[in-house]
């Protein structure tokens, strides 16, 4: 049977906190509001650490929801992925992610994760594109010619061999 998850409390976690706080305040060493909250050492350890930086430090985080980029700040990404990583800046023309995530922060003062580029890149229609891994430089008939003419006088011949069984026992 699968194991229920239960959503948490925010509220009554910030509840402990904050008693645990004022539990530290009145001198408990943090084992003790360990066991009295029933909670673990390094939690109020933690606890403790955040309250001696900010007073309400118990107080519940916000998560942490950065806008990202906006439609026209998409539209306008669009537009500079086409141009070109070569056009941006870049030494050549391959888009990374680390690139795309310098270009948005460079364009926009947004920091994005790798993950989080490429489900950006997924959102706006653009896919992954492996490249060939052949040389600009590449001369088609040339490699033609060498395989015409040199490669046949490197290739090894197989060594002649008189008629065999295809048995490798020797015949008694």
């Amino acid at each position: 049977m699968a194991k229920k998850r239960y959503k948490r409390d925010f509220e009554a976690l910030e509840q402990r906190r904050k008693i645990a706080a004022r539990l530290l305040a009145k001198g408990m060493k943090q084992a003790e509001v360990a066991r009295e909250l029933h909670v673990s050492r390094q939690s109020v350890s933690v606890w403790a650490k955040a309250q001696a930086v900010d007073k309400e430090g118990w107080r519940r985080k916000p998560l942490d929801s950065c806008p990202g980029l906006n439609p026209a700040q998409r539209r306008w990404l669009c537009k500079l992925l086409v141009r070109g990583a070569q056009a941006n800046g870049f030494p050549n023309d391959a888009w990374t992610l680390r690139r795309i995530g310098q270009l948005i922060e460079q364009e926009f003062g947004i920091a994005y994760g790798k993950t989080n580029i490429w489900l950006l890149l997924k959102a706006m229609g653009f896919s992954c594109q492996r490249p060939a891994g052949r040389a600009s430089q590449r001369n088609e008939e040339a490699i033609r010619q060498w395989r015409l003419k040199r490669w046949p006088m490197l290739k090894k011949k197989p060594a002649g061999r008189e008629e065999s069984c295809s048995s490798s026992t020797r015949a008694a």
